[in-house]
């Protein structure tokens, strides 16, 4: 796989991952359903994915490369803060839009 098909397959599977929670109201790690998840599960779940997609990224890398290059502290800051900017429309979606979607079908 070359490098630029590896950045473009952990970009999608970042954006993708970082909605999942807020899409799904009645699922935790689309697989387990329950009747009501609180944004206290949803965050967990969020967090989870948001590390899987770090460790897609370092196999990646470690494919594509044949190395990975160590990184700071603000990488990881960098790359959590891009998390929650791919995760806000799934988040105001679940907690904004889908509300007056709703009652706009009343």
């Amino acid at each position: 796989m070359s490098l630029d098909q590896s950045v473009w397959l952990l970009l999608v599977t970042a954006i993708v991952l970082a909605n999942v929670p807020w899409l799904f109201a009645n699922r935790i790690f689309l697989f387990i359903k329950v009747p009501h998840k609180s944004i206290v599960i949803n965050l967990l779940e969020w967090l989870l994915y948001f590390i899987l997609t770090g460790i897609l990224a370092y196999l990646l890398e470690n494919k594509s490369m044949g190395h990975v290059q160590e990184q700071g502290w603000e990488f990881y800051t960098v790359t959590f803060f891009m998390f929650v900017i791919f995760a806000f429309p799934g988040f105001i979606y679940r907690y904004n839009l889908k509300k007056f979607l709703d009652t706009k079908k009343v």
